[in-house]
Protein backbone atom coordinates (compact mmCIF):
# COMPACT_ATOMS: atom_id res chain seq x y z
CA UNK A 1 0.00 0.00 0.00
CA UNK A 2 0.98 3.33 -0.96
CA UNK A 3 0.10 6.06 1.46
CA UNK A 4 1.06 10.00 1.37
CA UNK A 5 0.82 12.04 4.94
CA UNK A 6 0.74 15.08 3.33
CA UNK A 7 0.39 19.28 4.09
CA UNK A 8 1.81 19.16 7.32
CA UNK A 9 5.35 20.75 7.91
CA UNK A 10 8.11 17.85 7.50
CA UNK A 11 10.97 17.94 9.93
CA UNK A 12 13.50 15.19 8.41
CA UNK A 13 16.15 15.26 11.30
CA UNK A 14 18.72 13.12 10.93
CA UNK A 15 22.58 14.61 10.46
CA UNK A 16 21.11 17.23 7.92
CA UNK A 17 17.29 18.46 9.24
CA UNK A 18 15.13 19.96 6.34
CA UNK A 19 11.67 21.48 7.39
CA UNK A 20 9.33 21.57 4.99
CA UNK A 21 6.22 23.37 4.55
CA UNK A 22 3.16 22.32 3.05
CA UNK A 23 5.14 18.76 2.57
CA UNK A 24 4.28 15.13 2.13
CA UNK A 25 6.05 11.94 3.34
CA UNK A 26 4.94 9.13 0.65
CA UNK A 27 5.25 5.83 2.04
CA UNK A 28 5.44 2.28 -0.29
CA UNK A 29 5.19 -1.17 2.26
CA UNK A 30 7.26 -0.16 5.30
CA UNK A 31 9.64 2.20 3.45
CA UNK A 32 9.85 6.33 2.91
CA UNK A 33 9.94 6.61 -1.61
CA UNK A 34 9.73 10.09 -1.52
CA UNK A 35 9.89 13.59 0.65
CA UNK A 36 8.90 17.00 -0.99
CA UNK A 37 6.13 19.35 -1.62
CA UNK A 38 3.05 18.12 -1.24
CA UNK A 39 1.20 19.21 -4.68
CA UNK A 40 4.29 17.91 -6.39
CA UNK A 41 3.79 14.02 -4.24
CA UNK A 42 0.07 14.20 -5.24
CA UNK A 43 0.97 14.38 -9.09
CA UNK A 44 3.87 11.71 -8.75
CA UNK A 45 2.05 9.28 -6.58
CA UNK A 46 -1.96 10.27 -7.25
CA UNK A 47 -3.03 6.86 -6.33
CA UNK A 48 -1.77 6.85 -3.03
CA UNK A 49 -4.28 6.79 0.43
CA UNK A 50 -4.09 10.32 1.77
CA UNK A 51 -3.51 10.93 5.30
CA UNK A 52 -4.66 14.90 5.63
CA UNK A 53 -1.51 16.30 8.01
CA UNK A 54 -2.42 20.01 7.98
CA UNK A 55 -1.94 21.85 11.55
CA UNK A 56 0.91 19.17 12.06
CA UNK A 57 4.18 18.76 12.08
CA UNK A 58 5.46 15.50 11.20
CA UNK A 59 8.67 13.76 13.06
CA UNK A 60 10.28 10.34 12.93
CA UNK A 61 8.90 7.86 15.07
CA UNK A 62 10.60 8.14 18.82
CA UNK A 63 12.64 5.54 20.36
CA UNK A 64 12.57 4.33 23.78
CA UNK A 65 16.28 3.06 24.72
CA UNK A 66 15.15 1.19 28.30
CA UNK A 67 11.68 0.48 28.86
CA UNK A 68 10.42 -1.82 31.72
CA UNK A 69 6.65 -3.00 30.11
CA UNK A 70 6.16 -5.40 33.60
CA UNK A 71 5.83 -2.63 35.94
CA UNK A 72 2.77 -1.15 34.40
CA UNK A 73 0.26 -2.82 37.45
CA UNK A 74 2.19 -0.97 39.98
CA UNK A 75 0.34 2.02 39.07
CA UNK A 76 -2.19 3.13 41.80
CA UNK A 77 -0.41 0.15 44.26
CA UNK A 78 0.43 1.33 48.14
CA UNK A 79 3.60 -1.34 48.41
CA UNK A 80 3.05 -3.45 51.53
CA UNK A 81 4.56 -2.22 54.77
CA UNK A 82 7.02 0.78 55.63
CA UNK A 83 7.77 3.26 52.81
CA UNK A 84 11.25 2.56 51.54
CA UNK A 85 14.20 4.86 52.33
CA UNK A 86 16.52 3.98 50.17
CA UNK A 87 16.46 2.22 46.01
CA UNK A 88 17.93 -0.87 48.07
CA UNK A 89 14.55 -0.94 49.92
CA UNK A 90 12.49 -0.19 47.16
CA UNK A 91 13.69 -2.74 45.21
CA UNK A 92 12.93 -5.33 47.63
CA UNK A 93 9.51 -3.74 49.64
CA UNK A 94 8.55 -3.06 45.60
CA UNK A 95 9.78 -4.24 42.12
CA UNK A 96 10.93 -7.14 43.52
CA UNK A 97 7.56 -8.25 44.70
CA UNK A 98 5.47 -6.94 42.18
CA UNK A 99 7.92 -9.41 39.41
CA UNK A 100 7.23 -12.09 41.76
CA UNK A 101 3.69 -11.81 41.76
CA UNK A 102 3.25 -11.46 37.99
CA UNK A 103 0.99 -14.35 36.43
CA UNK A 104 0.66 -15.09 32.86
CA UNK A 105 -1.87 -13.00 31.79
CA UNK A 106 -0.42 -10.06 33.94
CA UNK A 107 2.69 -10.45 32.03
CA UNK A 108 0.17 -9.97 28.69
CA UNK A 109 -1.47 -7.02 30.01
CA UNK A 110 1.90 -5.43 31.37
CA UNK A 111 3.27 -5.43 28.13
CA UNK A 112 -0.04 -4.43 25.79
CA UNK A 113 -1.05 -1.27 28.16
CA UNK A 114 2.49 0.69 27.95
CA UNK A 115 2.66 -0.51 23.90
CA UNK A 116 -0.58 1.43 23.77
CA UNK A 117 0.92 4.09 25.07
CA UNK A 118 3.78 4.17 23.46
CA UNK A 119 1.36 4.42 20.15
CA UNK A 120 -0.37 7.48 21.73
CA UNK A 121 2.73 9.50 22.54
CA UNK A 122 4.84 8.46 18.69
CA UNK A 123 6.72 6.01 20.50
CA UNK A 124 7.37 3.20 17.67
CA UNK A 125 10.72 1.51 18.76
CA UNK A 126 11.48 0.25 22.20
CA UNK A 127 14.05 -1.38 24.33
CA UNK A 128 12.63 -3.14 26.81
CA UNK A 129 13.97 -5.35 30.23
CA UNK A 130 11.79 -7.54 31.30
CA UNK A 131 11.00 -9.88 34.80
CA UNK A 132 8.69 -12.33 35.91
CA UNK A 133 10.18 -14.97 38.07
CA UNK A 134 6.79 -17.07 38.71
CA UNK A 135 5.93 -16.69 34.67
CA UNK A 136 9.40 -16.94 33.40
CA UNK A 137 9.78 -19.21 31.06
CA UNK A 138 7.83 -18.60 27.80
CA UNK A 139 7.48 -14.65 29.26
CA UNK A 140 9.11 -13.19 26.04
CA UNK A 141 7.15 -15.29 23.50
CA UNK A 142 3.91 -13.23 25.41
CA UNK A 143 6.11 -9.72 24.85
CA UNK A 144 6.73 -10.22 21.46
CA UNK A 145 3.31 -11.48 20.50
CA UNK A 146 1.64 -8.38 21.81
CA UNK A 147 4.26 -5.97 20.06
CA UNK A 148 3.59 -7.68 16.87
CA UNK A 149 -0.18 -7.04 17.41
CA UNK A 150 0.40 -3.75 18.36
CA UNK A 151 2.77 -2.95 15.68
CA UNK A 152 5.87 -1.30 16.95
CA UNK A 153 9.18 -2.58 17.03
CA UNK A 154 10.84 -3.87 20.28
CA UNK A 155 14.18 -5.28 21.24
CA UNK A 156 13.19 -8.12 23.97
CA UNK A 157 14.86 -9.39 26.79
CA UNK A 158 14.87 -11.44 30.24
CA UNK A 159 16.74 -9.78 33.38
CA UNK A 160 18.60 -12.33 34.64
CA UNK A 161 19.39 -12.48 38.32
CA UNK A 162 20.86 -15.13 40.99
CA UNK A 163 18.16 -13.35 43.57
CA UNK A 164 15.36 -16.20 43.34
CA UNK A 165 17.66 -19.29 41.57
CA UNK A 166 21.28 -19.36 39.96
CA UNK A 167 20.76 -18.22 36.94
CA UNK A 168 17.77 -17.29 36.86
CA UNK A 169 15.97 -16.41 33.38
CA UNK A 170 19.37 -17.79 31.35
CA UNK A 171 17.66 -20.31 29.44
CA UNK A 172 14.31 -17.79 28.44
CA UNK A 173 16.92 -15.67 27.21
CA UNK A 174 19.53 -18.23 25.58
CA UNK A 175 16.18 -19.55 24.23
CA UNK A 176 14.63 -16.65 22.81
CA UNK A 177 17.94 -15.41 20.90
CA UNK A 178 18.13 -18.70 19.25
CA UNK A 179 14.49 -18.27 18.18
CA UNK A 180 14.67 -14.52 16.99
CA UNK A 181 18.07 -14.81 15.44
CA UNK A 182 19.10 -12.17 12.88
CA UNK A 183 15.77 -10.14 13.57
CA UNK A 184 13.10 -9.54 10.99
CA UNK A 185 13.42 -5.58 11.55
CA UNK A 186 10.59 -5.14 13.79
CA UNK A 187 12.04 -7.80 16.95
CA UNK A 188 15.44 -8.35 17.96
CA UNK A 189 16.95 -10.22 21.08
CA UNK A 190 19.21 -9.22 23.86
CA UNK A 191 20.73 -10.82 26.83
CA UNK A 192 19.37 -9.19 30.18
CA UNK A 193 21.03 -9.07 33.15
CA UNK A 194 19.81 -6.87 36.44
CA UNK A 195 23.04 -5.20 37.65
CA UNK A 196 26.37 -6.28 38.94
CA UNK A 197 24.89 -7.17 42.83
CA UNK A 198 22.48 -9.17 41.66
CA UNK A 199 24.57 -11.39 39.54
CA UNK A 200 27.82 -13.36 40.20
CA UNK A 201 30.79 -14.28 38.21
CA UNK A 202 29.34 -17.52 37.27
CA UNK A 203 26.36 -16.26 35.92
CA UNK A 204 27.98 -13.11 33.93
CA UNK A 205 30.39 -15.11 32.17
CA UNK A 206 27.59 -17.52 31.16
CA UNK A 207 25.27 -14.92 29.89
CA UNK A 208 28.31 -13.44 28.12
CA UNK A 209 28.96 -16.85 26.14
CA UNK A 210 25.32 -16.85 24.77
CA UNK A 211 25.13 -13.24 23.87
CA UNK A 212 28.86 -13.30 22.20
CA UNK A 213 27.89 -16.71 20.23
CA UNK A 214 24.65 -15.28 19.17
CA UNK A 215 26.39 -11.67 18.42
CA UNK A 216 23.88 -10.02 20.78
CA UNK A 217 25.10 -7.13 23.60
CA UNK A 218 24.38 -7.47 26.84
CA UNK A 219 21.52 -5.33 28.79
CA UNK A 220 22.27 -4.17 32.20
CA UNK A 221 21.47 -1.83 35.40
CA UNK A 222 24.85 -0.23 36.18
CA UNK A 223 25.64 1.71 39.02
CA UNK A 224 21.79 2.95 39.38
CA UNK A 225 22.41 3.54 42.98
CA UNK A 226 25.84 3.68 45.04
CA UNK A 227 25.34 0.44 47.13
CA UNK A 228 25.81 -1.16 43.80
CA UNK A 229 29.33 0.53 43.01
CA UNK A 230 30.19 0.06 46.70
CA UNK A 231 29.23 -3.89 46.22
CA UNK A 232 31.30 -4.28 43.39
CA UNK A 233 34.56 -2.52 45.23
CA UNK A 234 33.77 -4.51 48.50
CA UNK A 235 33.50 -8.19 46.56
CA UNK A 236 35.85 -7.64 43.86
CA UNK A 237 38.12 -4.89 44.94
CA UNK A 238 36.63 -3.15 40.96
CA UNK A 239 34.12 -0.73 40.43
CA UNK A 240 31.30 -1.66 38.57
CA UNK A 241 31.96 -0.91 34.98
CA UNK A 242 35.29 -2.13 35.81
CA UNK A 243 33.77 -5.25 36.91
CA UNK A 244 31.62 -5.82 33.53
CA UNK A 245 34.36 -5.58 31.45
CA UNK A 246 36.77 -7.42 33.03
CA UNK A 247 33.34 -10.55 32.32
CA UNK A 248 33.41 -9.25 29.13
CA UNK A 249 29.80 -7.31 29.11
CA UNK A 250 31.35 -4.36 27.38
CA UNK A 251 31.18 -3.81 24.09
CA UNK A 252 28.76 -2.04 21.22
CA UNK A 253 26.22 -3.69 21.13
CA UNK A 254 25.91 -3.62 24.87
CA UNK A 255 23.80 -1.15 26.74
CA UNK A 256 24.29 -0.08 30.31
CA UNK A 257 21.46 1.52 31.99
CA UNK A 258 22.20 4.60 34.31
CA UNK A 259 25.87 4.70 35.10
CA UNK A 260 24.96 7.42 37.81
CA UNK A 261 28.05 6.63 40.45
CA UNK A 262 31.02 6.19 37.91
CA UNK A 263 34.29 7.70 37.73
CA UNK A 264 36.41 9.41 35.09
CA UNK A 265 38.19 6.51 34.63
CA UNK A 266 35.18 4.02 33.92
CA UNK A 267 33.60 6.70 31.37
CA UNK A 268 36.81 7.03 29.50
CA UNK A 269 36.23 2.69 29.34
CA UNK A 270 32.56 2.98 28.62
CA UNK A 271 33.62 5.33 25.67
CA UNK A 272 36.98 2.65 24.64
CA UNK A 273 34.49 0.06 24.57
CA UNK A 274 31.85 1.82 22.60
CA UNK A 275 29.44 0.85 25.40
CA UNK A 276 25.97 2.08 25.21
CA UNK A 277 24.72 4.00 28.19
CA UNK A 278 21.31 4.77 28.45
CA UNK A 279 20.07 7.72 30.68
CA UNK A 280 16.69 7.83 32.45
CA UNK A 281 16.29 10.82 34.58
CA UNK A 282 12.81 10.94 35.91
CA UNK A 283 13.48 7.57 37.39
CA UNK A 284 16.58 8.70 38.94
CA UNK A 285 14.94 11.47 39.99
CA UNK A 286 11.98 9.39 41.30
CA UNK A 287 14.34 7.15 43.12
CA UNK A 288 16.59 9.80 44.06
CA UNK A 289 19.50 7.99 43.35
CA UNK A 290 21.58 11.05 41.84
CA UNK A 291 22.50 12.44 38.66
CA UNK A 292 24.09 10.69 35.70
CA UNK A 293 26.90 12.87 34.46
CA UNK A 294 25.61 12.74 30.72
CA UNK A 295 27.32 16.04 29.64
CA UNK A 296 31.31 14.27 30.71
CA UNK A 297 30.30 11.29 28.91
CA UNK A 298 29.72 13.04 26.24
CA UNK A 299 32.68 15.12 25.96
CA UNK A 300 34.56 11.76 26.30
CA UNK A 301 32.81 10.36 23.53
CA UNK A 302 30.00 7.70 25.17
CA UNK A 303 27.31 6.63 23.34
CA UNK A 304 24.33 8.14 25.44
CA UNK A 305 20.91 7.52 24.87
CA UNK A 306 17.67 8.34 26.45
CA UNK A 307 15.05 5.97 28.12
CA UNK A 308 12.02 5.77 30.48
CA UNK A 309 13.03 3.20 32.62
CA UNK A 310 9.21 1.77 32.97
CA UNK A 311 8.24 4.74 34.22
CA UNK A 312 6.68 6.11 30.81
CA UNK A 313 6.47 5.72 27.55
CA UNK A 314 6.40 9.42 26.47
CA UNK A 315 10.04 10.55 25.14
CA UNK A 316 8.96 14.00 24.53
CA UNK A 317 9.06 14.09 28.34
CA UNK A 318 11.66 12.53 29.20
CA UNK A 319 13.96 14.45 26.63
CA UNK A 320 12.63 17.79 28.99
CA UNK A 321 13.09 16.53 32.10
CA UNK A 322 16.97 15.77 30.95
CA UNK A 323 17.36 19.23 29.49
CA UNK A 324 15.88 20.75 32.56
CA UNK A 325 17.61 18.14 34.96
CA UNK A 326 21.20 18.61 33.96
CA UNK A 327 20.91 22.63 33.80
CA UNK A 328 20.23 22.70 36.97
CA UNK A 329 22.88 19.78 38.12
CA UNK A 330 25.62 22.03 36.64
CA UNK A 331 24.15 24.92 38.13
CA UNK A 332 24.35 27.02 33.81
CA UNK A 333 21.75 28.15 31.92
CA UNK A 334 23.89 27.49 28.78
CA UNK A 335 23.99 24.08 28.76
CA UNK A 336 22.10 20.68 27.52
CA UNK A 337 19.83 22.90 25.02
CA UNK A 338 21.77 20.74 22.40
CA UNK A 339 22.86 17.53 24.35
CA UNK A 340 18.94 16.50 25.73
CA UNK A 341 17.74 16.50 22.45
CA UNK A 342 20.69 14.61 20.74
CA UNK A 343 19.86 11.99 23.08
CA UNK A 344 16.87 11.44 21.81
CA UNK A 345 17.01 12.26 18.54
CA UNK A 346 20.12 11.11 16.86
CA UNK A 347 21.52 8.85 19.92
CA UNK A 348 18.32 6.94 20.25
CA UNK A 349 18.70 6.04 16.58
CA UNK A 350 22.60 5.32 16.48
CA UNK A 351 21.18 2.58 19.71
CA UNK A 352 18.62 1.37 17.35
CA UNK A 353 20.71 0.84 14.85
CA UNK A 354 22.49 -1.38 16.79
CA UNK A 355 19.76 -3.43 17.87
CA UNK A 356 17.91 -3.82 14.83
CA UNK A 357 20.36 -2.85 11.93
CA UNK A 358 17.97 -0.39 10.57
CA UNK A 359 18.56 3.58 10.68
CA UNK A 360 15.90 5.06 12.02
CA UNK A 361 15.08 8.62 13.25
CA UNK A 362 14.77 10.43 10.18
CA UNK A 363 12.50 10.67 7.09
CA UNK A 364 14.53 10.15 4.13
CA UNK A 365 14.03 8.11 1.23
CA UNK A 366 14.98 4.28 1.90
CA UNK A 367 14.47 4.80 5.42
CA UNK A 368 11.85 2.68 7.51
CA UNK A 369 8.28 5.10 7.26
CA UNK A 370 7.96 5.58 11.42
CA UNK A 371 6.48 8.76 12.01
CA UNK A 372 4.75 10.48 14.58
CA UNK A 373 2.65 13.40 13.61
CA UNK A 374 2.08 15.69 16.31
CA UNK A 375 -0.29 18.93 16.11
CA UNK A 376 0.96 21.85 16.04
CA UNK A 377 0.55 25.56 14.66
CA UNK A 378 3.93 27.43 15.47
CA UNK A 379 2.95 30.63 17.24
CA UNK A 380 6.53 32.11 15.98
CA UNK A 381 8.53 31.59 12.28
CA UNK A 382 9.76 27.73 12.56
CA UNK A 383 13.24 26.73 10.59
CA UNK A 384 15.84 24.28 10.66
CA UNK A 385 18.06 27.53 12.65
CA UNK A 386 15.40 27.39 15.33
CA UNK A 387 13.88 23.64 15.07
CA UNK A 388 15.08 23.03 18.72
CA UNK A 389 13.59 25.98 20.30
CA UNK A 390 10.70 24.54 19.49
CA UNK A 391 11.25 21.30 19.86
CA UNK A 392 11.99 21.55 23.83
CA UNK A 393 9.52 23.98 24.28
CA UNK A 394 6.33 23.67 21.86
CA UNK A 395 6.39 20.34 21.04
CA UNK A 396 7.01 18.47 24.10
CA UNK A 397 2.98 20.33 24.65
CA UNK A 398 1.69 18.79 21.12
CA UNK A 399 -0.57 16.09 20.76
CA UNK A 400 0.01 13.32 19.37
CA UNK A 401 -2.51 13.11 16.29
CA UNK A 402 -1.31 10.18 14.17
CA UNK A 403 1.49 7.03 14.48
CA UNK A 404 3.16 5.11 12.07
CA UNK A 405 5.76 2.26 12.35
CA UNK A 406 6.84 0.26 9.53
CA UNK A 407 4.05 1.81 6.76
CA UNK A 408 1.29 0.94 8.96
CA UNK A 409 -0.90 3.59 10.66
CA UNK A 410 -1.34 2.42 13.99
CA UNK A 411 -3.27 5.75 15.31
CA UNK A 412 -5.36 8.09 13.14
CA UNK A 413 -7.26 10.88 14.77
CA UNK A 414 -6.13 9.77 18.05
CA UNK A 415 -7.55 6.80 17.94
CA UNK A 416 -5.93 3.09 18.27
CA UNK A 417 -6.11 1.05 15.40
CA UNK A 418 -4.66 -1.81 15.86
CA UNK A 419 -5.21 -2.47 19.76
CA UNK A 420 -8.58 -2.35 21.95
CA UNK A 421 -7.47 -0.02 24.36
CA UNK A 422 -10.81 0.27 26.80
CA UNK A 423 -11.34 -3.94 26.89
CA UNK A 424 -7.01 -4.13 28.32
CA UNK A 425 -7.57 -1.82 30.66
CA UNK A 426 -10.71 -3.06 31.96
CA UNK A 427 -8.99 -6.81 31.92
CA UNK A 428 -5.99 -5.35 33.46
CA UNK A 429 -8.23 -3.43 36.37
CA UNK A 430 -9.73 -7.23 36.96
CA UNK A 431 -6.26 -8.40 37.80
CA UNK A 432 -4.36 -5.99 39.10
CA UNK A 433 -5.96 -6.23 42.51
CA UNK A 434 -5.53 -9.68 42.34
CA UNK A 435 -1.94 -9.18 42.18
CA UNK A 436 -1.83 -6.64 44.51
CA UNK A 437 -2.62 -9.40 47.43
CA UNK A 438 -0.12 -11.67 46.25
CA UNK A 439 2.70 -9.44 47.14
Amino acid sequence: MTIRFENGIVATLGSQNRLLWNGAVVAEGEWVVAIGDASAMAKRFPKAEVVDCDGKIILPGFICAHHHFYSTMARGMAPPGEPASNFVEVLERLWWKLDYALSKEDVLLSAQIPLIECIRNGTTTIIDHHASPSYRDGSLDLIEDAVREAGLRASLCYEVSDRNVPGGGIAENERFIKKIGKGDGQIAAMMGLHASFTVSDETVEKCVGIANDAGVGCHIHVAEDLADRKDSLAKYGLPTVNRLHNLGVSGERSIFVHCVHVDEAEMELLADTETIVVHNPESNMNNAVGVTQVLKMLKKGVLVGLGTDGMASDMLSQMRCAYLLHRLDNRDPRVAFMEAPKLLLQNNAEIAERQFGLRLGEIAEGRPADLAILDYHPPTPLSEANFLGHFIFGLTDANVDTTVCRGKVLMKNKEILTMDEERIAARSRELAPEMWKRL
